[in-house]
């Protein structure tokens, strides 16, 4: 399973978030390519406990959730809509300066892939409590579903 913690796969993620430009073409959703580069920054956020979260639904929806998200081997799908806290037309983070937020998620996303203790305390939107290989798994995940939306 590809997971930010190995380096082969960090080097994977951070190679397609370089080509990103404000050009790059959306193949679904309504992001631009600037709001997903907040948007993944927003979310990594939360693995450091910035940020207002609240896990959604029962501890069994989110057990569930979080199985089939981060333990079998499809590709998350398309048109999930995001919390507003992660919206970057609500609540999220609003574009301000390309390279300025591109270097942002490429930092968070290091970040991500070096930290060794995520608390359990830190609660993820979707799925709770998650350990810290499974951050470091849904960083991965997550920056790939949104890499691919842009062909990259």
């Amino acid at each position: 399973m590809k997971t930010l913690e190995d380096p082969t796969n960090l080097k994977e993620i951070l190679d397609r978030l370089a080509k990103v430009t404000l050009d790059s073409k959306r193949v679904w959703g309504t992001m631009t390519p600037q709001e997903m580069l907040c948007h993944l920054a927003d979310s990594c956020e939360c693995a450091f406990g910035r940020g207002a979260v609240t896990p959604t639904d029962s501890a069994f929806k989110r057990a569930t959730l979080k199985f089939i998200a981060l333990q079998l081997p499809i590709k998350w799908p398309q048109g999930i809509k995001t919390r507003p806290a992660f919206d970057q037309k609500r609540e999220g983070t609003r574009p301000t300066n390309f390279e300025i937020d591109k270097a942002r998620v490429i930092h968070l996303v290091k970040q991500l892939a070096e930290v060794k203790d995520v608390p359990q305390t830190i609660q993820h939107p979707i799925f709770g409590s998650l350990s810290t290989p499974e951050w470091k798994r849904w960083g991965y995940l997550h920056a790939d579903h949104h890499l691919r939306q842009f062909s990259l």
